[in-house]
This record gives C-alpha cells, structure tokens and sequence, in this order.
C-alpha cells in the first residue's frame, strides 16, 4: 500500500480529491486506551520509550482515520538538553526547577545535542517513518512560548516576567531568543533526517502580544528558524497559538507552507491577512465537541465550504483537543470531513481531480 499523501499535496497547494484531517492532541485523553497507557506511565516517560511512543502516535490514525499521524511527545521535551530541569505536572503543565531570569541564566543554556540527550525522539521517529501509511508530523515549541515557560517558572496568563524581561531587559531576550531558536532548528532538522515528512512550530501563546511588539520581538527569530528549514522540500506549518488573528498579516514573508489558524478568525479572512501563498490549517472550535454530532457537522460544513475556494486547506481544530471529547464523534466528523469535502471538491472540479495516493 502507497502513502496516503492528501495532507502533502494539501501542504503544497496542490489538488485533492478529499480535504485531508488531523487534529492537535489526537493523541489524548479523550481515548480510553491512551487513559489506560497514562495510568501506568506519565507523559515523559512514554516519550522516553520509542516503541510505546509510537503505539500512542498510531493510535488515532487507527482509530480515527486520519491523514497525518503527529508525534506524541511535548514541546518542552528538547529543553532538558539545554540544561533545565523541569517536570510535566498534572493539571498544570510544565514546572521549571530553576527558572531562567537573568543574564547568567541565559549563558549557562547548553546547546542542544540531539545524539546525546534525544536519541529516544528520533528512534521514535524512525520507527514510525517505516510503520505509517500516512505523513508523519513532528513539531517544536516556539521560541516564545518556550520562553515563557522558562521565565515563569510554570503556565502564565499575564506573561509577567516574561515581558518584563522583554521590554526591560531586550539584550538578555534576544540572547534567549537565539539560543532557543538554534535549539529548534537543530530539533527539526534531526527530525527530518529521521524520516519526519512535515514539521509544525506551535507557539501557543504568542497571541498574548500586539502585532508591534510580535514584530520586534519574537518574528526575527521565527524567521530565522523558517530560513533555517527553507533548504529541505518537508512542508513548515507555523501555528501562532489561540487569539493570534491579529498577528497574521506580520507572517506574509515567513518561509513556512501552512499557517494554523484557530477559530476565532475565518479560514476565508485568514488567508486574507497571511496571502494566498501560504496554506492554511483549522479551526474548527475543539469545544465545538461537547454539542450534538449535526451540530458539530453544521460548524465543519461551513469552515470546510470556505477550505475548498482554493487549493491548500487542512482540516484541523483552533487548538488541542481535550479531555472530554469523544472518540466516537470525532470518529464520526473524520468520516464526514472526507465524505462532504470529496462530493463537494468533486463538484467544484467537475470531478477532474488528481488522486491522491491511499
């Protein structure tokens, strides 16, 4: 059997038969076998197990029918190279033994050294490479978004010290900035030679700062890392996180393939800010899922009909999924994704449609 490749032609602009579908932490909570899985074992200590990692990584291509499988791991697995101690807590999130707030702290980060530290990352990586019939999708966190851990010391909502440091400290934020950026680049490009057929940068939290701001403090190094990938033919998907409408229109330059969008901006108005070079990917509400499935199916009808006005349109949600979604209705929205966009792509071609390869 051939690779499905809907998602890599969707990656590339190019035509589909049927809109491909994957979605942010579709490999989650919401699966009673991933539950069982977490029981046992918190999330580090699946990652540091190539061949459960890639149990859990398979998981929803099995069960759900999806067109891309997206690695499981977290974003704040490469950090530990550099140096930091920190541990995933449950029902908080990343907690950092000795957060990073001066000058000093930012000297003593060490290079990442991926062979070293990550060699369980990319074993995972190889291992799924020679096991899926769909993409594999891996994925960093932003320079931003991993700072702002880093700095907190754990999640924010203020952003705080982050700022702080970035508007009264630039020199020692830039000096952060560079070192995560060369952590990230030397992250995907690892993940590339492995086997990884497309790569997304999340910055989740991004959206917490004026376009202004974004431009002179974080889009220099995003741009540095996109130029850093540019060389290889692997699809770049930048994701700039929840409430990020706004910074949309600073991405036109940016060297990536795909833009995320989550869903408070319309897939129609998010291709109008970023250009119509770039595809895009979303944005379907997640909460959306807590409704009645002809619900559900109301809303992907119509972020679908504005996806196909033009080629370069991944279905996917605004942001991860969550705990209490339900494994049956998306499930079920998998199916009618690929059944209403294939009568309706077919429609609009005249039925003259490349296949993709399934």
């Amino acid at each position: 059997m051939s690779m499905n490749d809907t998602f890599l032609r969707a990656c590339k602009k190019q035509q589909v038969d049927t809109l491909p579908v994957w979605y942010m932490r579709q490999a989650g909570r919401y699966d009673p076998d991933y539950r069982k899985i977490k029981e046992k074992y918190s999330l580090l200590e699946i990652c540091q197990q190539p061949e459960l990692a890639a149990e859990v990584t398979m998981m929803p291509v099995n069960k759900l029918g999806v067109d891309a499988a997206i690695l499981y791991s977290d974003i704040m697995n490469p950090v530990a190279s550099l140096g930091i101690k920190f541990d995933i807590v449950k029902n908080i999130g990343p907690v950092i033994d000795e957060p990073i707030r001066t000058a000093q702290d930012v000297a003593s980060l060490k290079p990442i050294d991926v062979e070293q530290d990550l060699s369980h990352v990319i074993k995972t990586i190889e291992i799924l490479a020679a096991e899926l019939k769909v993409p594999l999708i891996t994925f960093a966190g932003a320079p931003f978004t991993i700072a702002s851990y880093l700095i907190e010391g754990k999640p924010s909502k203020s952003y705080i010290r982050t700022k702080t440091m970035m508007y009264s400290e630039p020199e020692v934020w830039f000096a952060l900035m560079d070192k995560l950026g060369d952590m990230v680049i030397t992250y995907l490009k690892s993940h590339i030679a492995a086997g990884a057929k497309a790569v997304q940068l999340f910055d989740s939290w991004v959206g917490a700062l004026a376009p202004h701001d974004f431009e002179k403090y974080v889009l220099p190094t995003i741009t540095r890392i996109f130029k850093g990938l540019s060389h290889l033919p692997q699809p770049k998907i930048y994701f700039p996180g929840v409430s990020s409408g706004e910074l949309l229109p600073s991405l036109r330059h940016l060297e990536a393939d795909v833009i995320g969008l989550d869903w408070r901006v319309s897939i129609g108005e998010g291709r109008r800010r970023v250009g119509e070079r770039f595809a895009v990917q979303g944005n379907l509400d997640p909460y959306i899922l807590t409704a009645p499935m002809n619900v559900i199916q109301e809303h992907a009808k119509a972020i679908i009909d504005q996806g196909i006005e033009q080629p370069g349109y991944i279905f996917n949600l605004g942001h991860g999924l969550f705990p209490e979604a339900s494994l049956d209705k998306l499930k079920e929205l998998t199916d009618y994704i690929h059944e209403y966009s294939r009568t309706a792509l077919a429609e609009r071609t005249g039925g003259a449609v490349q296949k993709s390869g399934v």
